[in-house]
């Protein structure tokens, strides 16, 4: 199975997950629970995915991470745990 990609991001992709991660206001503490979970080079599923950390989701598609959400947000796809 393929691992999510997190660097050579297309440009407006990479742009847009830091607007979202700004307007969204994702803490710092956010983003090191993000980077520990990055470090155990999740599985990308085929489709629609998220991975709920409680106070922010990150959301996919395929190999791509795409956005934040907020915790009352309803998310699509299939959760990664």
């Amino acid at each position: 199975m393929p691992k999510i990609q997190w660097s050579d991001l297309p440009l407006a992709l990479r742009d847009h997950l830091f607007d979202r991660a700004r307007e969204r206001r994702i803490t710092a503490e956010d983003l090191y629970a993000l980077k520990l979970w990055r470090e155990s080079n999740p599985d990308a599923p085929d489709g629609l995915w998220y991975k709920d950390f409680g106070s922010f989701k990150i959301c996919g598609e395929g190999m791509y991470p795409k956005t934040f959400l907020l915790p009352g947000q309803p998310a699509k796809g299939d959760e990664i745990v």
